[in-house]
């Protein structure tokens, strides 16, 4: 593996958020050039029929050109968010005596049935970077 391959592993500076069934990983990592970039990765655990788990990832790159924009983006939509809805949660999901009816729990099993292990997860890294 050439010196790329070994920087790209390297955890120049990370942070975990831990959000129920999610997780948020963020992560700072180097370029070809040696300039830093952002990833944010969500991995959401599942559970199979037997009992056994997988994680769904998704990942995004975010460059430093682009932190500016992002940042007041993401300000002004949660702040909406907050403005509209307040800060508590509203889900059924969130209600003390909310009981999953077996429509939901079936289609939660066939999106498990679905989705891929982390064993076939594929991180992507661009050359042109």
């Amino acid at each position: 593996m050439g010196d790329y391959g070994m920087m790209d592993k390297e955890e120049i500076y990370s942070k975990v958020l831990r959000a129920g069934r999610r997780t948020y990983f963020f992560d700072v990592r180097a370029t070809k050039a040696g300039d830093y970039y952002l990833t944010i990765t969500e991995s959401k655990k599942f559970t199979n029929d037997d009992g056994s788990y997988h994680y769904k990832k998704h990942k995004i790159y975010l460059y430093k050109e682009d932190f500016a924009e992002f940042r007041e983006i993401l300000a002004e939509m949660t702040d909406y968010i907050i403005t509209e809805k307040g800060e508590e949660v509203i889900s059924e999901r969130h209600q003390k005596d909310f009981k999953r009816d077996d429509d939901f729990v079936a289609q939660e099993a066939k999106t498990s049935e679905d989705t891929q292990s982390t064993d076939n997860f594929t991180d992507i890294s661009f050359d042109d970077i």
